[in-house]
């Protein structure tokens, strides 16, 4: 949904990295001065808590209603998570992600690929989640989804509308709007938490298929739609990368 991807300037609980063990946080250190905790570089528990890494940028991003508590951490862009504890009520309470940039036109994006290794929670009482891409069209007007995995109630916007293989993988594909932007839908057919995805050829397809007009990729972000996590979950990014 657009408000995934609306942030405000926020106070994010930002810290520099730093090579030198001295100039880790408190949080990160132990009494001898060592490297402790899972993060190392950066953490935040603020609503719009974001951390810039090089062309990459994490969002905390409890963006829903009703969410409870939720801390980000990381490494890098390609070593972070979240502990996540919202309760168990209905609708998304957030979408901490990874971000990039893009920002061209959908016939001119070149040969662009992302790969995922993930640790994410197995089913649970009052647990409800999926993990995916969201790939946004001229700003906030067009909304790509890629479903990799997911866990409870939880189901894309709109209908069914064809099964297809591209990518690099099999998907069902659904199409609908959320009231403010249109969404494309695709759901793995085999759920996993590490694998290559072409994404060009997806958004190419969209278009030759005439589901989405010719529109500029812009963001382009990987992380978890959480709608609960009673008792507190956590996912984590253990590898990530985009070839662009």
């Amino acid at each position: 949904m657009r408000r995934r991807s609306l942030f405000t300037a926020g106070a994010a609980a930002t810290v520099a990295g730093a090579a030198a063990v001295g100039a880790l946080p408190a949080w990160a250190r132990t009494g001898d001065g060592s490297e402790a905790g899972t993060a190392q570089v950066w953490e935040s528990e603020e609503q719009w808590g974001q951390w810039q890494d090089g062309d990459f940028t994490l969002y905390n991003n409890l963006w829903g209603q009703g969410w409870g508590h939720q801390r980000i951490w990381a490494n890098s862009h390609a070593n972070w998570g979240v502990n996540a504890d919202h309760p168990n009520t209905g609708g998304i309470k957030s979408y901490p992600n990874v971000s990039y940039t893009l920002g061209r036109n959908v016939w001119e994006m070149g040969d662009v690929q992302s790969s995922f290794q993930l640790t994410v929670p197995g089913g649970a009482d009052g647990l409800a989640y999926n993990t995916a891409y969201d790939i946004w069209g001229d700003g906030h007007a067009h909304e790509i989804m890629l479903w990799v995995n997911w866990s409870g109630p939880v189901g894309p916007i709109g209908s069914q509308i064809t099964t297809v293989d591209v990518g690099g993988h099999s998907w069902d594909y659904y199409q609908g709007s959320n009231g403010a932007n249109d969404v494309y839908s695709f759901l793995i057919h085999d759920h996993t938490s590490a694998a290559t995805i072409e994404l060009t050829p997806i958004a190419q397809w969209l278009v030759e298929q005439g589901y989405m007009p010719e529109v500029r990729i812009d963001q382009i972000q990987l992380g978890w739609e959480i709608t609960s996590a009673a008792g507190g979950f956590d996912f984590t990014v253990d590898d990530y990368s985009l070839s662009v």
